[in-house]
């Protein structure tokens, strides 16, 4: 193969290449009632299914980090599904930024619940190599709704923090205004760096965040709305 030919295929295969990090801190290991999936347990499941469906379409997927970078092919489904079924001890865990393929694409499935920091980090050094993505925010319904009154404790599951009060209902607004800011900053995070933001709450399907995150990622159509 000459040397025009070898730059070729190795532009291919970045641009064929997409690279996940899911979230596994105990903040993902949540779920308001036993109907609902845990996130965390609904992000791994978005991500191995995406895997799998960009892999049909030709696709080489792999994590984010040095560990798993992407390769095509059954084996590395079951290299994924084995490394997604690891948890992270902290309550937090940030985006895995090392070891980003120039110009190739990456999704993030997080409750970003944590420090952004971390994520700003993340698509900060992505942006400089290149790489465009998504950043796909998954929430319980109560996180959205906070349905709490009276006498409540609120503990992360980590248990690292904690916080009694007597009166829930007077922390809804201030809560329901941090989230709100917080959703505000990731997109306009996503605006600087060229990435895009969805949200998707676990009441909703997994095939409907399957397709959505499929068309976000399709360059041919420009992605999702």
């Amino acid at each position: 193969m000459g040397d025009h030919e070898f730059v070729r295929e190795r532009e291919w295969q970045i641009a064929q290449s997409v690279m996940l990090w899911v979230d596994q801190g105990a903040s993902m290991r949540f779920a308001s009632t036993a109907a609902l999936e845990q996130k965390g347990d609904r992000a791994r499941l978005i991500g191995l299914a995406l895997a799998i469906l960009l892999q049909r379409g030709g696709e080489r997927v792999g994590l984010t980090g040095s560990a798993l970078p992407p390769r095509s092919g059954r084996p590395q489904i079951l290299r994924l599904a084995e490394a997604l079924c690891q948890d992270d001890a902290a309550d937090y865990a940030p985006p895995e930024h090392r070891a980003m393929i120039p110009h190739a694409r990456a999704v993030f499935i997080s409750d970003f619940m944590g420090d952004l920091a971390g994520v700003t980090t993340a698509l900060t050094k992505a942006a400089d190599r290149g790489v465009r993505g998504v950043l796909y925010h998954v929430l319980d319904p109560s996180e959205e709704a906070f349905p709490f009154t009276g006498r409540t404790i609120f503990e992360s599951v980590g248990g690292t923090l904690r916080h009694e009060t007597l009166k829930a209902n007077d922390l809804k607004d201030r809560y329901l205004e941090r989230l709100a800011a917080r959703k505000a900053e990731l997109r306009h995070l996503c605006a600087l760096t060229g990435w895009q933001y969805g949200l998707h709450h676990t009441d909703s399907t997994a095939q409907s965040a399957l397709l959505w995150l499929y068309a976000a990622l399709d360059t041919r159509s420009g992605g999702a709305a």
